[in-house]
């Protein structure tokens, strides 16, 4: 895996940016991602409210769970294995690798 300074994985550039549809649940409300921006700076951007506070991983209020599609983390997020196997994820933290589906927790 590429790195970047630190510890962080670098962002791959393509010629074509990569959009996905984001889906949340139980709203029914669809934004878009670019695949560089978290799902929680996406939604934030698309002016949907979405609950978070620290941006950072840590206070758990941006928690979901992911019903379907595939993410990625720059940085490994603060969750067991067994809730990640569960599909919670840390929207500030998660990037989308294709079109997801949320369900705010």
């Amino acid at each position: 895996m590429n790195k970047a300074a630190g510890n962080a994985p670098a962002k791959r550039k393509t010629m074509y940016q990569e959009r996905y549809q984001v889906r949340l649940l139980p709203r029914d409300v669809t934004f878009t991602t670019d695949g560089e921006q978290t799902v929680l700076e996406a939604a934030l951007n698309a002016g949907i409210a979405f609950p978070n506070r620290c941006q950072v991983g840590a206070c758990a209020m941006c928690l979901c769970r992911k019903l379907s599609g595939t993410i990625r983390y720059d940085l490994e997020p603060m969750l067991t294995e067994k809730e990640q196997e569960e599909g919670w994820i840390f929207a500030c933290q998660a990037v989308a690798e294709s079109d997801l589906v949320l369900a705010l927790a």
